[in-house]
């Protein structure tokens, strides 16, 4: 096997492990940027009951399904993020934050932890409320991307074979002079 060949097998099997990293970028929308993390767009979902009043609310942030929902108004923040799929592995579940829009056009925010919600009637504190959901109200589930082994391996190997490119263009730029 000549030198030559050499480098250009190894350019081949770098370009084609690069290569098998971007195989997920064909299920990007048009229009739509790359950015590694899949992140699923808001949708309209309808919880109703028939038999009670119903109401709108909007949940968004770090969980599976974010969007606008539409629920009976007996439903609590514990159903609400059932109902959007839960949170996610990088949300910030000790920092939940319901907005609420009152008539007289000013808004109030409510700070809570998930565990606070989920051991309500086992814990006792005077000046803790969990804010009963009322028509227009928004959940923000709060966090932050994680990178995992896959993404730092990817990334590792994006840089590697870089590097490689480089040498090797060097290494050609030197010889042909």
């Amino acid at each position: 096997m000549t030198k030559h060949s050499f480098l250009y097998l190894v350019l081949f099997s770098m370009f084609f492990i690069t290569g098998t990293a971007y195989s997920q970028v064909g299920n990007v929308e048009l229009g739509k940027t790359y950015t590694g993390i899949y992140q699923r767009q808001g949708g309209y979902y309808d919880y109703s009951d028939p038999e009670a009043v119903n109401m709108k609310v909007s949940v968004w942030g770090f969980i599976k399904y974010p969007g606008r929902y539409l629920v009976p108004d007996y439903t609590t923040i514990i159903d609400l993020l059932s109902y959007a799929g839960g949170p996610t592995d990088d949300s910030h579940l000790d920092d939940l934050r319901l907005y609420r829009v009152l008539p007289d056009s000013t808004e109030q925010m409510f700070k809570f932890n998930f565990e606070d919600l989920l051991w309500e009637n086992q814990i006792e504190v005077e000046n803790r409320t969990t804010p009963k959901l009322i028509a227009r109200d928004i959940l923000i589930v709060p966090g932050s991307p994680k990178l995992y082994f896959k993404d730092w391996f990817r990334v590792g190997i994006q840089i590697f074979t870089a590097m490689i490119s480089l040498t090797l263009l060097i290494i050609r730029i030197n010889a042909s002079k």
